[in-house]
């Protein structure tokens, strides 16, 4: 039989506090391209993001695979150009655009909700200062319950 934690019953403590960001938050992507690139990175690829990338460009799995991924200890990453931007990334017209926008990795779509950028409101106003969407206040407004989803994806950071 399963005990139950001692926790449970320690009813004088009540509910944990809510996150700082309860209300929600918001963002904007502004396509600076500045998550996208930068010093030397990662973007971590599931076998689920593989192939489903895999199809979006037409190629075999292996093709795709020995043209822009890379093993590493911590897993399977995308390839970067000389400059350290991702190799999905374009640059037109003052605009970064992911040409895999849609069948992007998880990690790129729960950014910038991750659990490093979400600790505390200094986490966010850090992360914030490479990305001016975090910053908007006229963008989308994500609701606490979207926040975490994205936070607790197992692919995302």
């Amino acid at each position: 039989m399963k005990k139950k934690s001692l926790r449970h019953k320690l009813s004088i403590f009540g509910q944990p506090p809510a996150p700082w960001y309860e209300k929600g938050l918001y963002f904007n992507c502004t396509q600076c391209g500045n998550c996208c690139s930068g010093g030397p990175g990662y973007v971590w690829v599931s076998d689920h993001d593989i192939l489903q990338i895999s199809q979006f460009l037409g190629l075999d799995i292996e093709t795709f695979a020995r043209k822009y991924l890379r093993q590493l200890p911590g897993g399977i990453s995308l390839t970067e150009h000389a400059n350290f931007d991702c190799i999905f990334l374009e640059r037109a017209d003052g605009k970064a655009k992911c040409s895999i926008y849609a069948v992007r990795p998880t990690q790129c779509r729960t950014w910038p909700f991750w659990k490093q950028n979400i600790q505390s409101e200094q986490s966010w106003a850090n992360a914030a200062v490479r990305c001016p969407g975090m910053r908007s206040t006229n963008g989308p407004h994500y609701p606490m319950e979207h926040i975490e989803r994205c936070a607790n994806d197992p692919e995302s950071p």
